[in-house]
């Protein structure tokens, strides 16, 4: 190999590796920032899960989309349009004047999201065609862009506690420049002519149907559980999301491949998959509320106390394909939620006057639990199908997990609502979504271990993708 070409690899590794870690980042960064966003932005618990789910839910339900996007109009040209929005987006958030302006700016990212992402993946599995090579580079752009989950709660606290909310998001800023400048010189073009074509009805429909369920789940708990509207959105989630079932079942190039969960180790994989989802973003939009509100940290000191699970997860997760490759997929993935519920039902135990010696375990039991089922739950539903299908699998299982995350942050922030309205403490109200989280888990992993097929991966890639064989099958990953 030329040094040129090797050069180039270098510098689309790079690139690609800056933009996952940016959108990592903002993935945990932002829960630090979030007592802050409340104080100053004076909103209440539902305007904090909408900041968080608005982004979710968009990079959730586009996820899919993105990657065919990539594939059809250019990986290069979707990346760069990526990069651009979610950096502009970015700002908006940082001079956002109100909680409205600030819930659109995390629309806009989330959007921005689901285009860099897939598209950042694809561009590093078309310059890597030998299969050796490719599952390397993934490795590694895994592995770096992974050091954002960790260094978000550390990085959110300093800059919260410096400049207050409004640093999170610019500092995205000086990254966004550096890709734009340096992509429109380094990165070369690619696409895929055979790419499926885009399902617009079916990726409208799933935004639709989601967003009705999550916004009756979010406001539910100031509005009442009765109240029309309530009602009416969670009519509209049923109306809506079983047309989406039924326009997935006929189209010829369907968003999401319903045909695929006929499989028992896809359907298996990807259900619980979306618990890892709920209980671990749902739990940890809490993680800084808890040691601000109950045990009165300061933002910077709730930050860092907050790192033991998400450090735990970074250093456990490139570990867990090795063991699911030899001890099988069942195995590796049932221990992993078993630890992360335990560790939950843990945190439901703690209170105001808890030392921290005795709770920061807890978080790191719940961060190994979950770093060991992500990478073998991805590798089972991948398993699953044929070889030319794996980039497909992959970005399900991406999806099935934010939009476990959607519903974690709402159906858990509603067992607080809930508890506060009937009168408990913001700290009961905590215990009992904590304990939730970790019933939730549990139960999961009771029937992963009964119904989950003990096979081995044949060969073992990157924490969170798997590259087919194919330089232009379209591959897509996730962020957070």
């Amino acid at each position: 190999m030329s040094v040129g070409i090797r050069s180039n690899r270098a510098a689309l590794l790079t690139m690609t590796c800056l933009g996952q870690f940016m959108v990592l980042l903002d993935s945990t960064i932002v829960g630090a920032a979030l007592p802050d966003m409340q104080q100053r932005l004076h909103t209440q618990l539902t305007g904090l899960q909408w900041i968080v789910d608005a982004y979710v839910l968009l990079v959730a339900m586009l996820l899919l989309s993105g990657g065919v996007f990539a594939d059809r109009f250019g990986r290069k040209r979707m990346f760069l349009a990526g990069v651009a929005m979610f950096t502009v987006a970015s700002v908006l958030c940082s001079v956002a004047p109100s909680i409205g302006w600030l819930i659109t700016g995390r629309v806009v990212q989330g959007i921005g999201a689901a285009a860099l992402s897939p598209a950042s993946l694809a561009l590093l599995a078309a310059a890597h065609p030998v299969p050796q090579e490719r599952v390397k580079a993934i490795g590694l752009w895994a592995g770096f862009s992974g050091i954002g989950l960790a260094a978000g709660p550390m990085a959110g606290g300093i800059l919260v506690d410096a400049f207050g909310w409004p640093a999170i998001f610019l500092v995205n800023v000086p990254i966004g420049a550096v890709l734009l400048l340096a992509g429109l010189r380094i990165l070369g073009e690619s696409r895929n002519p055979s790419a499926p074509a885009i399902d617009i009805p079916g990726t409208v429909l799933s935004v639709l149907g989601v967003g009705a369920l999550t916004y009756g789940l979010i406001e539910a708990g100031s509005r009442g559980w009765t109240s029309p509207v309530i009602l009416s959105s969670f009519a509209a989630a049923v109306v809506t999301l079983s047309a989406f079932v039924a326009v997935e079942g006929r189209s010829s190039t369907p968003m999401l491949a319903l045909r695929l969960f006929r499989q028992r180790l896809f359907t298996v994989s990807n259900t619980a998959m979306v618990v890892v989802g709920f209980a671990l973003m749902g739990s940890a939009f809490f993680f800084s509320q808890f040691f601000v509100y109950v045990q009165g940290s300061s933002i910077l000191r709730a930050g860092l106390q907050t790192l033991p699970a998400s450090l735990a997860m970074v250093i456990v997760s490139p570990y867990a394909g090795r063991f699911a490759a030899k001890y099988g997929f069942r195995i590796v993935v049932t221990i992993g939620l078993a630890l992360a519920g335990l560790g939950l039902l843990a945190l439901g135990f703690v209170h105001a006057d808890t030392g921290y010696g005795n709770v920061w375990w807890r978080l790191a039991i719940v961060g190994i639990g979950f770093g060991l089922t992500m990478s073998p739950l991805t590798g089972a539903a991948i398993a699953a199908v044929s070889p030319q299908e794996g980039g497909l699998a992959s970005g399900i299982s991406s999806t099935t997990r934010q939009i476990g995350a959607v519903l974690g942050v709402a159906v858990l922030g509603a067992i607080v609502r809930t508890r506060e309205s009937g009168g408990a403490s913001f700290e009961a109200g905590l215990n009992s979504a904590f304990v939730a989280a970790g019933a939730v888990t549990l139960v999961s992993a009771v029937l992963t271990g009964l119904w989950l097929v003990n096979s081995k991966p044949a060969e073992v890639s990157a924490p969170q993708a798997q590259p087919t064989d194919s330089a232009d099958s379209p591959t897509v990953t996730t962020p957070s």
